[in-house]
C-alpha cells in the first residue's frame, strides 16, 4: 500500500465522534494511521467523553477535540445545528495534512469533513453524501473494524491487529479501588442492559448465569440501566454487587480488567472488557453480529440469535437490521439459552 502514502504528513485527524463501541472498533484502524505515519500528531474530532477517557491513555490518539453538538455529526441528524464558524475557523488552523472520516455513511459527516482544509480527504460514501478525495462505498452490512481498517487503506496503513486494546493505566486501578475495594479472586461480571432493548436477553437468564457459575459476581450499568441492572441482583439467588454509576469509564475499565470473565449483551462494554484482555459470552441478534461481533474466538465467544423478525408481530427485519414496529420492549434475542450461555462461559474459565 505504499503507493498510497500521502507525503509530509504532520498532522491527521480523525472523525469518530460517537459511542463508546464506535470508537473502540475504530482504534485498529486509528492504529494503522499511527504505524504508517509515526510523526504525525493524531486528533480525534471526538465528544467531551474521549477527551477525559483518553487523556494520559497510551494509544494511537495523541488528542482530543471535543465538538459541540453538530447535526448527524456529534449530535442527531435532527438537530439542525451547524456548529460555530469559529470552531471550523479553529480546525482549519491547525493545517491538518490527512482529515479522516470514520463516522458513518458520509451525509452529515462528509460535508463537515470538507470543511476542515485538509490536504487529502478520505472516508465513506454513500450514494447521497458528498465525495471525499479517496472513498469506499458504505454498505450496512459490513463489520465495523473491517470497515475501518478500509478507509486506512486508502491512506496506505495496513495493520495485522484487528481486535482493538486499550490500556489500563495507574488512574484507572486507584479509582477502583477508592470506589469498590479490593475486588475478590474469580471475579465475573454481568452486563444486562444495552441502548437497544431490543438486544437485551432476559435479566432473569442472566441471574441464573451468575447463580450457577458459583464466582462472585458484579452487576454493571449505567444510569438508565438501573432498572434491569437491579431486576438481576433481586433474581438471583446468591449476592451479587451491583455498580451503576459509581464509576467513570476508566475505573469501569479497570474493573473488567479485574475480572476473569464478562458476560453481556451486545453493547460498549463488551468492547471495552475484550480490549482490556478479559474472555467475554456476548449475546448478539444475527444482524447485529455481522457489524459488531468480536471478530477472534479465542477469548471472545458471540452466542447468536437467529431471529428473524419481531417476536410480537413478526414485521420482518430489513436491508439494514431490525425495522421500527413499536415494540421495542421486546428481545430479539431470546432463543439464546442459559445452557448455551453457560457452556461457553465455562469453557472460557477453564
Amino acid at each position: 500500500m505504499s503507493a498510497l502514502l500521502v507525503e509530509g504528513v504532520e498532522r491527521i485527524a480523525v472523525l469518530r465522534a460517537n459511542a463508546l463501541g464506535d470508537l473502540l472498533l475504530a482504534l485498529p484502524a486509528i492504529g494503522a494511521l499511527r504505524r504508517a505515519y509515526p510523526a504525525a500528531k493524531i486528533t480525534l474530532l471526538g465528544r467531551e467523553w474521549h477527551a477525559r477517557f483518553l487523556r494520559g491513555r497510551p494509544g494511537p490518539v495523541d488528542e482530543v477535540v471535543a465538538l459541540p453538538p453538530i447535526s448527524g455529526v456529534s449530535s442527531s441528524p435532527s438537530d439542525g445545528t451547524d456548529g460555530p464558524e469559529e470552531l471550523y475557523e479553529d480546525l482549519r488552523e491547525r493545517r491538518f495534512d490527512l482529515a479522516v472520516q470514520m463516522h458513518g455513511g458520509g451525509r452529515n459527516s462528509n460535508p463537515f469533513i470538507r470543511r476542515l482544509g485538509a490536504r487529502v480527504t478520505a472516508g465513506l460514501r454513500t450514494p447521497d453524501a458528498a465525495p471525499l478525495d479517496r472513498w469506499v462505498p458504505y454498505v450496512h452490512y459490513q463489520h465495523e473494524t473491517l470497515r475501518y481498517l478500509e478507509v486506512a487503506g486508502l491512506l496506505g496503513a495496513a495493520t495485522s491487529e484487528i481486535e482493538p486494546r486499550i490500556a489500563v493505566v495507574r488512574e484507572d486501578w486507584a479509582e477502583l479501588n477508592r470506589t469498590l475495594g479490593k475486588v475478590p479472586r474469580g471475579l465475573v461480571a454481568i452486563h444486562p442492559g444495552a441502548g437497544d432493548r431490543r438486544r437485551r436477553w432476559p435479566p432473569e437468564r442472566f441471574a441464573e448465569v451468575a447463580d450457577r457459575l458459583g464466582r462472585p459476581v458484579v452487576v454493571t450499568g449505567v444510569e438508565e440501566e438501573r432498572e434491569v441492572v437491579e431486576k438481576v441482583v433481586a433474581q438471583m439467588q446468591t449476592p451479587a454487587r451491583a455498580v451503576v454509576g459509581e464509576l467513570s469509564l476508566g475505573g469501569l475499565t479497570a474493573l473488567y480488567a479485574a475480572c476473569d470473565l464478562l458476560v453481556s449483551n451486545d453493547t460498549g462494554p463488551r468492547h471495552l472488557a475484550a480490549a482490556t484482555g478479559t474472555p467475554t459470552v456476548g449475546i448478539y441478534w444475527c444482524g447485529n453480529m455481522i457489524n459488531w461481533g468480536p471478530l477472534s474466538r479465542g477469548h471472545q465467544r458471540p452466542l447468536i440469535s437467529w431471529t428473524s423478525g419481531c417476536p410480537v408481530c413478526g414485521l420482518p427485519a430489513g436491508t439494514e437490521g431490525m425495522r421500527e414496529c413499536g415494540h421495542r420492549d421486546v428481545s430479539w434475542v431470546g432463543d439464546v439459552s442459559v445452557d448455551d450461555v453457560l457452556e461457553q462461559a465455562w469453557d472460557l474459565l477453564r
